[in-house]
């Protein structure tokens, strides 16, 4: 409200008049609007009971907000801010399905391949499963990993088991898929995943607070993180932990903050990171199974494209659904040009439940 009375006590020509009047009423919109989305978040994190929390929002390609909410490290009383990095799950998925984007655009590989024509030593029933089902998770390949994060099959283990069901016939979320996909970028690539993420879609937007965490996800001690907290243990609030292998990082391994995985989502829509329209109409399309549907986690996430969930609505637009471990999202409508940025600390908060009440505030 500075603003405004500074501009209001100025003394000012007639003609400048009206400029100023229209700067007071954009100023009080803009306070009004964050002001409710404040109020609305702060709801959110009590109702939830969500230690920590940060919001960023991208409407026409550039950030009208960001803020930081509540407390990082309960032990250390450590409040969140715009330095702090979230481990961010699965969202890491979507970084994964833009590095394959980005070596389809370079002619090193199609969604249609087979992964047998890449890598050797696969099962037999492995052999025709495509890159494009591997990425949608509509494979039907075994799981190395159980829901609660525990390695259940090791990499020669897995390839003993059975196909869970024909590829394209279903939808099951498989952390296997992306082990397959973490080395086939490391192949096509020459590099290591890791490189070839910060190379190509990191440095390029300066994301110098993501490069500094690395993949290390809660294996690794990251300098200004927010700790993990979940009340799905005991149902009182104790640590979050999962322990993801080396070769599971390109399905989570990420940590980053609100702000710079906006800046992301920008240089993404603006070609930045991939040259082609086509390629992120692709990257955002989801798997239609052999039965003419899409499916996803159920609910409102109906559907899986490559690397991220989508929300598929009759005669609506589709709203990309980015989520990881029932911890943070980030919500785009490419119609409307506006995404929706929520980092927290705490497993159970499922930010992507409430992210579309702030739109509102925000068309």
């Amino acid at each position: 409200m500075l603003l405004v009375v500074t501009v209001i006590n100025q003394t000012i020509s007639m003609n400048k008049l009206g400029a100023s009047l229209l700067s007071f009423v954009i100023s009080f919109t803009l306070f009004g609007q964050s002001d409710s989305i404040d109020t609305f978040i702060k709801s959110k994190m009590q109702e939830r009971k969500i230690p920590g929390l940060q919001l960023t929002i991208v409407k026409d390609g550039k950030i009208i907000k960001s803020e930081s909410y509540g407390i990082a490290n309960i032990e250390d009383s450590i409040k969140v801010d715009s330095q702090t990095v979230f481990a961010i799950n699965s969202m890491t998925k979507t970084f994964t399905g833009v590095a394959v984007m980005q070596l389809l655009e370079d002619g090193k590989l199609s969604l249609e391949d087979p992964i047998s024509k890449y890598l050797d030593s696969l099962p037999e029933t492995w052999r025709n499963i495509t890159l494009k089902q591997l990425l949608t998770h509509t494979s039907g390949l075994p799981e190395m990993m159980d829901n609660y994060a525990k390695l259940v099959a090791s990499w020669d283990e897995v390839k003993e088991l059975p196909i869970v069901f024909n590829p394209n016939e279903d939808f099951q979320y498989n952390q296997t898929n992306y082990v397959l996909i973490g080395k086939l970028i490391n192949k096509l690539s020459g590099v290591s995943f890791q490189e070839f993420i910060q190379e190509k879609q990191l440095k390029p937007i300066l994301a110098l607070r993501t490069i500094e965490a690395g993949f290390g996800h809660y294996q690794s001690v990251i300098p200004h993180s927010a700790r993990g907290y979940t009340y799905f243990v005991n149902g009182s609030l104790t640590h979050a932990y999962e322990e993801f292998p080396l070769e599971f990082r390109t399905a989570a391994g990420m940590s980053t903050t609100a702000s710079e995985l906006a800046h992301w989502y920008i240089a993404l829509q603006n070609g930045m990171l991939l040259k082609n329209p086509e390629s992120l109409s692709t990257l955002w399309t989801p798997a239609i199974l052999k039965d003419g549907k899409t499916r996803g986690f159920g609910g409102p996430l109906n559907g899986y494209a490559i690397g991220t969930p989508i929300m598929v609505k009759p005669n609506e637009p589709n709203i990309i659904a980015t989520i990881g471990g029932g911890r943070s999202a980030a919500l785009t409508y490419p119609e409307k040009h506006i995404t929706i940025i929520v980092l927290t600390n705490l497993q159970g908060a499922f930010p992507e439940r409430f992210i579309n009440d702030m739109l509102k505030w925000i068309d």
